[in-house]
């Protein structure tokens, strides 16, 4: 069977995720030299070790502090920020676990350097909901019963997000190709490719009217979710918070 044309293969994700490299040699978004009132923080540099000054802007808030040339981008945000629901997997860049959106694009928080974000936004799992508002996103993964054991979860929420913030109506395929970086040991990609499916469908639905004649029952979209998929919902949560280690 020939190889259709737009497949993407793990290999050129993979190499697609490291051109991040090259990007970090644009002068940062974030300019201008620190103040006394201003320094980094230094909390958790070891004393003799190479490190660096950087500003980056993670969920929206800007950090400044003093990261270890060594450190990637995951034990940062795990370790030093407390953003635990970027999970570490292989930690070599192959299941997509730890999987963040660096300027928008997905790529591997292990195979990521933190010096490497200088200037640049980063965005976590824990960066998706607004409040105790779930993004359309987290709430199609519950209602089409994506989480399994949820270790992978962030990750693929994350991956999804990617997609859907370039291609907001992508066909089966696209999503398919755009989360092939992503491992789920528990093998449910196709509850995934539907929950992004139908999410995409509900972000580019237009918005009902009022007086339409529509039903309180069926205005609630969430009315028909089994506790089946409420125990998901529990799982998502969990992982946008960063409970589960």
């Amino acid at each position: 069977m020939s190889k259709r044309k737009h497949d993407i293969s793990r290999r050129q994700f993979l190499e697609g995720s490291g051109a991040s490299i090259a990007v970090a040699t644009v002068a940062p978004a974030l300019t201008g030299p620190l103040s006394a009132t201003d320094l980094p923080v230094t909390e958790g540099v070891s004393p003799g070790v190479p490190s660096t000054a950087i500003r980056l802007v993670v969920n929206g808030a800007e950090h400044r502090l003093e990261v270890e040339d060594r450190w990637t981008l995951a034990e940062l945000l795990r370790d030093h920020l407390g953003l635990t629901g970027t999970k570490i997997g292989c930690d070599r860049g192959e299941c997509g676990a730890c999987t963040v959106l660096l300027d928008g694009k997905p790529v591997y928080s292990c195979s990521n350097l933190a010096v490497w974000a200088d200037g640049r936004e980063v965005q976590t799992v824990e960066g998706l909901a607004h409040g105790e508002q779930l993004d359309p996103l987290q709430q199609a993964f519950i209602e089409h019963d994506g989480p399994q054991c949820g270790f992978c979860t962030s990750g693929q929420l994350m991956s999804a997000k990617g997609l859907l913030t370039r291609n907001p109506r992508p066909t089966p395929h696209e999503v398919r190709s755009a989360m092939t970086g992503n491992i789920c040991r528990c093998s449910n990609y196709n509850r995934y490719v539907e929950a992004v499916l139908a999410a995409a469908a509900t972000e580019s639905a237009p918005t009902p009217k009022r007086g339409s004649g529509r039903s309180a029952q069926s205005a609630k979209p969430g009315a028909g979710v089994s506790a089946t998929k409420n125990r998901r919902g529990t799982t998502i949560a969990a992982a946008s918070a960063g409970g589960v280690r």
